[in-house]
């Protein structure tokens, strides 16, 4: 292609990318250190964006124009005690906020009633010193906290319901059998006990939410879990050979388990091979490789083979729809490598990992690895999906609120990243077509000329990605559209 025809197109493309979002909202709001941005999608319509600093809590409520419909102010609890927002839970057009202490043994909510203009506070004791904290999540109308009874295979979750009363609800996985990497026996504890260490803390357990992209560092998690209609599932991939999976009744708090083989590589150690899953729509995903040879089934949720593709160093990878990228590594920048036995080897010594976006109809699925964080970076273990928790990359840590969809856009600095992009329909046949920049990509180019913000959070109404920063120069808040 001429220069000059390619410096057109590649201006063409950019401006398109560029322009493909539309600001929506923006107030005047000074905001100090210590801040807080938690948004509440309500019947996915209105938005109530909850702003925090070290002194005030603003919650500002927002219709599905992103129009201001009111606004009401607290004092933040005292950070003394209160070291964290956790998470919420949402009745009709009324949110509550639930902040908690370093160690959970103490959690306040704030219920705020934009009908009264009123802000009430409830606080309790959490008795949790017996147990390991794992995770959190909003559902039906709930915020929960998973955690694990130390030294044993008892999940307890604890409930807290719409008018902030809180039980303990028990789910003993005793009966289930639980081996490590290695095939030792041992406990559920064990397993979350297990240091994948350096790229996945021990007692980590990745949110995922389906929908949003996720990145492949999420992806590449060996113990993730999804929320899918009144369901929590967990996966559990630490064993290479196969898929451990937890399905939890969030209404009668019942457990089932699933066990889904992997494709058997012949003739290759144990040592030698790397895979994962990745669950959605009903269906699980799971890649596997060695040396010399990749893997990707999917399979429905009874384990039976629905689709399966193999490559090897000799063959194309006639499944993909985009070039095989690198990012980051020893070259830096982005690069794209040309043959297949290039992407095996990197796969394989890398994290593996998948993740699934819908396109419309369709089904857009990432494959690829990533490395741990480069020596000297700082290195955080951050939740992905559901509301957002984040956990600490040392054990024994507790979770935070974390936008975790923004992590998304800064998961892949100071890593390499090796991907394909692959693009299938509901009956998961490949569909051969050029892929279009998603509202992600318009996102991050957007980042790359906006770079003096802070407090960004990201959130999802209906169709669209509505992106929320503080700009640190005019201090405003703002809001801006974001359509795939």
């Amino acid at each position: 292609m001429p220069k000059k025809l390619l410096l057109t197109t590649t201006l063409l493309l950019f401006s398109l990318i560029s322009f493909s979002q539309e600001l929506v909202y923006y107030t005047p709001l000074e905001l100090k250190k210590h801040r807080d941005v938690l948004p509440i999608v309500n019947n996915d319509k209105e938005v109530t964006l909850f702003v925090s600093d070290k002194i005030k809590v603003k919650a500002i409520r927002l219709n599905e124009k992103m129009q201001i419909i009111d606004s009401i102010s607290s004092e933040r609890p005292d950070k003394k005690k209160f070291a964290e927002m956790i998470g919420y839970n949402s009745t009709n057009s009324n949110a509550r906020l639930f902040w908690a202490s370093k160690d959970r043994g103490l959690i306040l909510s704030q219920f705020y009633d934009f009908k009264t203009r009123k802000i009430s506070t409830q606080e309790l004791t959490l008795f949790i010193q017996n147990e390991q904290v794992l995770q959190g999540f909003s559902s039906n109308d709930n915020f929960f906290i998973l955690t694990i009874v130390k030294e044993t295979s008892v999940l307890k979750l604890h409930v807290f319901d719409q008018d902030g009363d809180h039980k303990t609800q028990t789910i003993d996985l005793s009966n289930f059998r639980f081996y490590k990497k290695d095939y030792t026996k041992t406990s559920l504890y064990g397993i979350f006990e297990e240091s994948l260490l350096a790229f996945e803390a021990p007692f980590s357990l990745q949110n995922i939410n389906s929908e949003t992209p996720t990145s492949i560092t999420d992806g590449a998690k060996k113990r993730k879990c999804y929320i899918d209609n009144n369901e929590l599932i967990i996966t559990l991939d630490s064993n290479v050979d196969y898929t451990q999976i937890f399905i939890i009744d969030l209404k009668n708090y019942t457990a089932k388990e699933k066990i889904i083989n992997k494709t058997i590589i012949m003739n290759e150690s144990r040592a030698t091979l790397n895979s994962n899953s990745f669950y959605f729509d009903k269906k699980l995903y799971q890649m596997k490789s060695s040396p010399n040879s990749f893997f990707f089934t999917i399979k429905d949720f009874d384990g039976n083979v629905l689709k399966e593709y193999n490559v090897t160093p000799d063959t194309p990878i006639n499944f993909k729809n985009s070039e095989i990228y690198q990012e980051g590594g020893d070259f830096g920048g982005k690069r794209i490598l040309e043959t297949s036995s290039q992407f095996i080897r990197k796969v394989n010594k890398l994290n593996s990992g998948i993740s699934c976006y819908n396109i419309r109809d369709n089904t857009l699925i990432t494959l690829g690895s990533v490395s741990e964080l480069k020596q000297g970076s700082s290195q955080i273990f951050i939740g992905g999906g559901l509301i957002g928790i984040a956990a600490s990359a040392v054990a024994g840590a507790t979770m935070a609120y974390y936008n975790s969809t923004m992590n998304n856009f800064n998961s892949y600095s100071n890593r390499k990243v090796v991907k394909i992009e692959c693009l299938f329909d509901k009956d998961n046949n490949h569909i051969k077509t050029e892929l279009q920049p998603l509202a992600f990509d318009k996102i991050r180019t957007f980042f790359d000329d906006t770079t003096d913000v802070s407090s960004q959070t990201l959130f999802r109404v209906q169709s669209s990605y509505y992106l929320g920063y503080y700009d640190n120069k005019t201090k405003e808040y703002i809001i801006r559209k974001f359509i795939d």
